[in-house]
């Protein structure tokens, strides 16, 4: 058995648990490509459009920043190619830095809020429980409901965050 080329195998047909059970195994999360570029499972379920199997990978320790996000086997630029903007969101919600200019094919309160609850998990991952309990508010799932003002609040919450960073 070829844990990493079993890995590779997994990821590109979007196996999720074959994913965990290699990985339990001892596989690699990271793993470089032809050229020694790291990342290549992550940079392959990124343009398959496998979220899951992106947050699985991110959880392990596969990195989901290079040195230089515009490169072209950067998980960003790999999910911008196969323009798969759900795994473009999950990136950002999981702390993907967007260089300067780059279109990512969500609209800007979208980059904001996933932003947001970017800096919102690595902030509970600091405090691990001295919180009290936030509910989540699925902004899209509120139909029929005025939520410009909660929107707005995410928003400016957001913007002081991204200000502050």
């Amino acid at each position: 058995m070829n844990e990493p080329l079993d890995l590779i195998k997994a990821v590109r047909s979007g196996r999720l648990e074959a994913v965990r059970a290699l990985l339990d195994a001892g596989a690699p999360p990271e793993l470089a490509d032809g050229q020694g570029d790291p990342g290549l499972p992550m940079g392959i379920a990124c343009f398959m459009g496998f979220v899951d199997i992106v947050r699985e990978l991110a959880a392990r320790g596969a990195s989901v920043n290079l040195p230089d996000n515009r490169s072209p086997t950067s998980p960003l630029s790999m999910a911008l190619r196969g323009q798969r903007k759900e795994v473009v969101r999950a990136l950002i919600e999981l702390g993907t830095e967007i260089p300067e200019g780059t279109v990512t094919g969500l609209s800007e309160q979208e980059v904001l809020l996933a932003q947001w609850k970017a800096c919102r998990e690595s902030e509970a991952d600091k405090a691990a429980g001295d919180q009290q309990g936030v509910e989540e508010i699925d902004m899209v799932g509120c139909f029929g409901t005025d939520t410009q003002v909660l929107e707005a609040d995410v928003l400016r919450a957001a913007a002081a965050q991204q200000r502050r960073s």
